[in-house]
């Protein structure tokens, strides 16, 4: 069944300067959004809002109607959020990292035996390069129980060979899951979007492609 989530009249503001202003937005289950902005423009910010990590001003979260508060989001495991920083402890080797996160046996097979895994199996989490980093975090992501993810840059400053891994990861999780991810590299987004939306002066505006980002001035 899709489940829907809905970002109603959001606003938030920085030392009285306002980033978000009225934002709505819905997700469904089934479909990858792509979302775009300037540095500066509110997109990260927005993310963070609807996860919970700041407080927006003003608006709400819902997921299938009923509201959202970030202990209600952790504790009942409705959105998973990848932020530009590693959330990953650094001292540990990936071999034993994985049953931490996952104690079920089928899930860590499925992280292990996923491509590439198995060469890193010895590596410590702080020695990965950025591609092998953030390709792992994005198999964690993928193999959580959440209806909704949010991925902040996964695609920054990573070798080809990563994208493509992350893109067939995304896809095969739009099976079952709403998936929002922002990033400059806008061709790798839109390779796999379903729909995309430009943040540009506090609002949204919805992009169909390339063309629309030029002609809204977040491309030349």
């Amino acid at each position: 069944m899709n489940q829907a989530l809905f970002i109603g009249g959001m606003h938030k503001s920085f030392n009285r300067v306002p980033i978000l202003k009225n934002i709505s937005l819905w997700c469904y289950s089934g479909e990858i959004i792509g979302l775009f902005g300037r540095n500066g423009s509110g997109k990260s910010t927005l993310l963070k809002c609807i996860y919970g990590v700041i407080k927006k001003d003003e608006g709400q979260v819902l997921i299938d109607g009923k509201r959202m508060t970030f202990q209600k989001i952790i504790r009942e495991k409705k959105i998973g959020y990848l932020p530009q920083n590693s959330f990953l402890p650094k001292e540990k080797s990936v071999r034993n990292l994985i049953p931490l996160f996952f104690p079920e046996e089928a899930k860590q097979d499925a992280i292990f035996y996923a491509p590439g895994v198995h060469k890193l199996e010895k590596t410590r989490v702080g020695k990965l390069s950025l591609g092998s980093l953030r390709y792992l975090e994005v198999l964690f992501l993928m193999n959580c129980d959440h209806p909704f993810l949010m991925l902040d840059e996964p695609f920054s400053m990573i070798q080809p060979l990563y994208k493509e891994r992350i893109k067939e990861l995304l896809l095969s999780a739009k099976k079952e899951k709403g998936i929002i991810i922002t990033d400059h590299y806008y061709e790798d987004v839109l390779t796999i979007s379903d729909r995309n939306i430009l943040v540009k002066d506090r609002k949204l505006i919805p992009i169909n492609s390339a063309d629309d980002l030029k002609i809204a001035g977040y491309l030349r």
